[in-house]
């Protein structure tokens, strides 16, 4: 099984997974690391500027970072998880609150293409994921609302497989939302884009 990089933000969190592997990396970003205890995990690592908060003082390793900076507390997670070698992240709480902290944080899902990783950004009731110039295959367990969007620019040879609305090789503009809200089938949904990315939300 792939080992994951965990991280939890300081936004909304909805019933993040209890149990991990001993591989995988549990990061909190900043206020996230209320959400992990509350969880009931306990972070590896704790990064932010604390702007919000104090350094927690029970946290086991705490990286400080200087608040006139370029990067989010989230996207510093991001960049940890990444020079540890992690190519699969799991985003909690980087959603709800503040609008222009979920657009950053799905920025972020989009930085991770650029260095051969992917992101989840899990919200209540969907997983939102970006993939760029490749394919994913939805998990068997994901049922409902499927919905696709042109993300950063046109995106080309889009191809949906398995999808109650199905597209071959077509070309999604970001000012047309053509792929919202299609639905699962009862067999494994594929989504692919030759040139370009896609924003892809998906059930839970």
């Amino acid at each position: 099984m792939e080992k994951l990089c965990v991280i939890f933000g300081a936004g909304e969190t909805y019933s993040p997974r209890k149990h991990f592997s001993k591989d995988d990396l549990i990061i909190a970003a900043d206020g996230g690391y209320a959400a992990a205890i509350t969880a009931g995990l306990e972070p590896n690592v704790v990064i932010g500027d604390f702007d919000s908060g104090n350094v927690p003082e029970a946290a086991a390793h705490v990286i400080k970072l200087n608040r006139d900076k370029d990067d989010t507390d989230m996207l510093a997670a991001v960049k940890l998880g990444l020079r540890r070698g992690y190519k699969t992240f799991v985003l909690y709480g980087g959603t709800g609150g503040r609008p222009d902290h979920t657009y950053a944080n799905i920025s972020t899902l989009a930085y991770l293409n650029a260095y051969d990783a992917r992101g989840f950004l899990v919200d209540q009731s969907a997983i939102a994921t970006v993939i760029t110039d490749g394919d994913i295959t939805l998990p068997k367990t994901a049922h409902g609302t499927v919905s696709v969007f042109a993300y950063g620019g046109t995106a080309s040879g889009v191809t949906y497989k398995n999808l109650s609305y199905i597209l071959n090789d077509v070309e999604l503009t970001p000012d047309f939302p053509l792929g919202v809200s299609n639905a699962t089938t009862d067999k494994p949904a594929k989504i692919s884009v030759k040139h370009g990315s896609l924003l892809i939300y998906f059930p839970r």
